[in-house]
């Protein structure tokens, strides 16, 4: 389930702007599994209160979300309106610049959600389009369209990925048994959503330690979309799969290794790694880490780990976004806790603010954001 879905009901409620824009937003939703590392955008072009012209973000070396669009309306698309959940890019890459082919196209009107914090753009697709005539609307739906491109847009203004921190625990907070049994606290509920989470995300981080308990592929499995239809697999980007493995103990028969192309690991430099493919990262801090998997083109990263790692992340402030699913059931005090940090007073807690929950089967999620607050 994706955190943004469309929700016609209240659109009596938005300005003509507004709701195009959600049709465009809607587009963009299309594509949020395939476009890694563009950004999923999403435009629609309407003529004389009529949609004539749809796209959305091919997979990289395909064509902007834009081009789709104009490709459907065709000739309709001189002076009508188009809606665009990002701002137009103004540069050559793999396609050309599409706030141009707006241009060319000679539509009237460019209503844009998202300004576009990459340096390469930053404002100068907009100014391509004033200088040319056309009437330019900012900063509808802005809120809404940031959701779906969180990673990028932080990425291309931080140089850091956006952060997600994925827990799974019992009521009391545990995430294992003592022995380190954990399958299963939460439900098959819980389990396909975190299959999103992954899914939007260029990498998923976990520690040594969990591969040695778990033995886990951290991959994506299975998926659906908006309407509950089955995804192909095949049509989506995999997530890198990052270890930290600071002492060298990954063995070679990990079930993680079966794809070694798509595993990186941090740790010390392995000679038989790097006949497998693997990518080492000789990188000593977790802020250098992050800041190299952006140098990947990494923009979203999902940390599913244990209780040091979490902790560890957590505490360096390094953490955007705390997803944590909470099953109906206690493991008891000998049971693994969720993290590990020793706090010596209040004033030293950590905070957060609640983004959203969210109910799946018996379990609960709890989105969350840390609290700059002072206690």
């Amino acid at each position: 389930m994706s955190e943004y879905a469309l929700d016609s009901k209240h659109n009596d409620a938005l300005s003509e702007d507004q709701v195009w824009m959600r049709q465009a937003i809607a587009e963009a939703e299309k594509a949020i599994y395939r476009t890694r590392p563009n950004p999923a955008v999403g435009c629609v072009i309407v003529k004389d209160g009529v949609i004539v012209g749809r796209g959305a973000t091919a997979p990289v070396g395909g064509s902007h979300a834009e081009v789709f669009a104009m490709r459907e309306a065709g000739e309709q698309a001189c002076g009508a309106t188009a809606y665009v959940t990002l701002e137009p890019c103004a540069h050559y890459g793999r396609t050309p610049p599409c706030a141009k082919g707006l241009v060319e196209a000679g539509v009237a009107k460019v209503v844009v959600a998202c300004a576009d914090p990459n340096p390469l753009v930053a404002g100068k697709g907009i100014e391509i389009l004033r200088q040319a005539g056309i009437h330019v609307i900012t900063d509808v739906c802005t809120a809404e369209a940031e959701v779906q491109n969180k990673g990028f847009l932080k990425a291309m203004a931080c140089n850091m990925p956006y952060v997600r921190l994925k827990v799974a625990s019992s009521l009391d907070g545990r995430t294992a048994m003592a022995s380190g049994e954990s399958k299963w606290i939460t439900g098959a509920e819980s389990r396909q959503d975190v299959q999103h989470w992954r899914a939007i995300s260029g990498a998923v981080i976990t520690g040594i330690e969990t591969i040695l308990a778990d033995d886990p592929l951290l991959n994506v499995r299975s998926l659906f979309d908006v309407d509950g239809k089955v995804i192909d697999l095949d049509t989506i980007v995999q997530p890198k799969r990052v270890i930290l493995d600071r002492q060298g103990r990954l063995p070679l028969t990990a079930q993680i290794l079966k794809q070694p192309d798509t595993v990186m690991v941090m740790g010390p430099f392995r000679q038989e790694l790097a006949e497998l493919g693997v990518v080492q990262l000789e990188v000593q801090s977790l802020q250098d880490l992050l800041r190299t998997l952006k140098d990947f083109q990494i923009y979203d990263v999902l940390i599913e780990a244990g209780a040091t790692l979490s902790t560890a992340f957590l505490q360096e402030n390094l953490v955007d976004e705390l997803i944590s699913y909470v099953a109906p059931t206690l493991l008891g005090q000998s049971a693994r806790a969720m993290f590990n940090a020793q706090f010596e007073s209040m004033a030293q807690q950590l905070r957060f603010k609640l983004a959203d929950v969210h109910q799946f089967g018996d379990d609960i999620r709890l989105r969350l954001i840390p609290s700059q607050e002072s206690v």
